[in-house]
């Protein structure tokens, strides 16, 4: 890992594994859904080492202490000990009752094969709805 300084929060988020893509992190920051203390950030904030920064995620209220700062994404055994996760076990246990075991296996016919491209949109956009009332019944 590095020594830096400062690093971009849009970057860092990304970098740990915290979003999929550093676009999602920018998006994030953009719709206020990062916060420092009660105050939104910006992409271009600085995030130092040691501050304590708060995710909105998918309904869910996350927590993050910021160890390390890195720049570029690494493996996700690799980002675990640049942050502790400091989210409160009320939280933690609204994400466990949402995600395990909510879905069940996908199935297909024997013989059906892989979806097609407008099949698995299809499939997407269902499961986005389907996701989208749900988070609606937690806040």
């Amino acid at each position: 890992m590095s020594d830096l300084k400062k690093v971009r929060i849009d970057k860092w988020l990304w970098s740990v594994r915290i979003f999929k893509s550093r676009t999602l992190a920018t998006d994030a920051c953009k719709a206020g859904k990062i916060r420092l203390g009660g105050a939104t950030l910006k992409p271009s904030y600085l995030l130092s080492a040691g501050e304590v920064i708060e995710v909105k995620k998918n309904g869910f209220n996350l927590v993050f202490r910021a160890n390390t700062l890195i720049e570029k994404r690494v493996s996700a055994v690799l980002a675990l000990p640049c942050f502790d996760d400091l989210t409160p076990a009320d939280e933690i246990n609204k994400y466990r009752d949402w995600f395990v075991g909510r879905s069940g296996n996908e199935y297909r016919e024997r013989g059906d094969g892989r979806p097609t491209k407008k099949e698995r949109r299809e499939i997407d956009e269902f499961k986005d709805m389907y996701l989208e009332d749900d988070l609606e019944d937690f806040s």
